[in-house]
């Protein structure tokens, strides 16, 4: 085993997150160490040092994300934390129908895992608007820093015990069986769904027109209190007036440091 110098966690640690945001305290060494032995044994290294050195100088963009998908903890379930969900049903679907006037909805997924966010949402959407979502643009931004979740999401094959916890409807219509232990995400539910890599750590957010639903939970957990400040208000500024940002129950706002309203636990709203 490659043994993993204090001072070589630090310059790591210090790498991952000015690059990608994320946090490792010092009790996270022997993880990172344990995660990331066989890539350097695939690529012959015996030190971290020098490791960390090929990341700064391999240009091809491989290198870093490969690390991102050993650093990165893609964990989650279809309808977590489902009072999320009930409420974006119940009261905010209700309200955008209402306040769009050119049936575009923009919903962002951001940290979207393996896809089961998104697509949940994407069901609850296409339930809700019925057969006026011929009327409408609904389709979602899905988005993750690690191309080996994205690929996952994308692929849209889950485990029959994730499926078999959804309504039976829904299993129905927007699942197809692949055989006694897999379900494939149904064509119609996967076209309702745009995933792109993306990491919230870049200065600059690329989009042209601002959301009216932002979803970013079990994300900035991972994160300082400056870079979860500065990425809230990122969300605020990328927000319509009126719109929503749904964070994880395990992180918060502090709401003297920010310009959002708070509406339930782990939801916030844009005046």
């Amino acid at each position: 085993m490659i043994a993993m110098t204090e001072h070589e966690f630090t310059l790591l640690a210090g790498y991952i997150k000015r690059n990608y945001g994320i946090q490792l305290k010092a009790e996270k060494q022997s993880l990172l160490s344990g995660r990331l032995q066989q890539v350097l044994q695939q690529l012959g290294y015996d030190n971290f040092s020098d490791y960390l050195e090929y990341l700064k100088t391999e240009r091809s963009g491989e290198a870093m994300s490969t690390l991102i998908n050993k650093v990165s903890t893609n964990h989650t379930f279809f309808m977590r934390e489902s009072g999320h969900f009930d409420f974006f049903q119940t009261n905010v679907l209700p309200y955008l129908k209402r306040t769009i006037s050119d049936g575009d909805l923009r919903i962002w997924s951001a940290g979207c895992s393996s896809g089961e966010e998104p697509y949940t949402l994407a069901m609850i959407v296409d339930e809700f608007l019925g057969n006026e979502k011929m009327n409408w643009n609904a389709q979602l931004l899905a988005t993750d820093i690690s191309g080996q979740a994205l690929a996952l999401a994308k692929a849209g094959v889950y485990d029959s015990e994730q499926v078999d916890l959804l309504p039976k409807t829904w299993r129905l219509k927007y699942f197809n069986r692949v055989d006694a232990s897999r379900y494939t995400v149904a064509p119609q539910l996967r076209q309702e769904v745009i995933f792109r890599k993306f990491n919230l750590m870049d200065a600059q957010f690329p989009f042209k027109r601002k959301f009216h639903s932002i979803f970013c939970r079990n994300v900035m957990i991972y994160f300082d209190a400056r870079t979860r400040e500065a990425l809230v208000k990122k969300f605020y500024d990328f927000l319509e007036p009126g719109g929503y940002l749904f964070i994880g129950h395990s992180e918060s706002i502090v709401r003297h440091s920010t310009a959002f309203h708070y509406v339930m636990p782990a939801v916030y709203r844009k005046g």
